[in-house]
């Protein structure tokens, strides 16, 4: 919104190292959620690809830069919930393959590395691509004149999944917006435009709510789990 005015409604794939989900937002604070993941979220798939080839930390941008030297065919790695009715995500169990690849080979020679990274970062791609497609069927009901899908978080930054998202929103006839690069990892800059939006729009509140770490964005959430609760459902949902 900083950069280009993006207009509400729009559906936000929403990708960082701490959230994973598709979001129909129709307003300051009115969220509809379609789908989130149910265990990792995709920034945190990618750091643990990442530590377990000791590339560094964060990794992100660190297999990204693996996988332009790699091979995306070399590894046959699963696409989970690819194709599954609904819009929610997952990565564990891709995680897990890759661990699994890791173990298989013993010694990782940097193009294994590299070739691991790009069948990673392929089907994580796939992924993404079928769970918006599934996520824009949901938001032609809502949406008001040309479709915008919005993708934020740490993860926009990878250019390979904008490039392709950014295909898939211009062949379903939506408009492709994401932050410039500078933005997707900065969450004050973030916090600071989402309080100065509801500070405009007359929003106020006594400080009187119970703190809980995580807090769902949309109210149906909020009100069918009133309170945090572990298990496959809880903390990331």
């Amino acid at each position: 919104m900083a950069e280009t005015g993006a207009a509400f409604p729009y559906l936000l794939l929403l990708v960082s190292g701490g959230h994973c989900q598709l979001l129909g937002v129709m307003g300051v604070g009115d969220y509809r959620r379609y789908g989130s993941t149910i265990d990792d979220a995709l920034g945190e798939a990618f750091d643990k690809l990442a530590k377990l080839l000791d590339l560094g930390f964060p990794g992100g941008p660190l297999v990204e830069k693996q996988a332009q030297n790699g091979d995306a065919m070399r590894f046959s790695l699963p696409r989970p919930m690819l194709g599954r009715e609904g819009c929610d995500l997952s990565f564990a169990g891709l995680k897990t393959a890759c661990g699994r690849e890791v173990a298989r080979l013993g010694v990782m020679l940097p193009q294994d590395k590299a070739d691991l990274c790009a069948s990673f970062q392929a089907a994580v791609i796939d992924v993404l691509a079928d769970r918006t497609l599934r996520a824009m069927a949901e938001f032609e009901g809502v949406r008001t004149g040309r479709g915008r899908l919005v993708v934020a978080g740490g993860v926009a930054a990878n250019q390979v999944i904008r490039a392709r998202l950014e295909g898939l929103a211009a062949a379903q006839g939506y408009d492709f917006i994401a932050p410039p690069l500078r933005w997707c990892t900065d969450n004050a800059a973030m916090i600071a435009l989402a309080g100065a939006e509801r500070l405009r729009l007359g929003f106020s509140d006594d400080l009187s709510f119970p703190a809980r770490p995580r807090w769902p964005l949309d109210e149906a959430a909020a009100q069918l789990r009133p309170s945090h609760r572990p298990g496959r459902k809880g903390a990331k949902a």
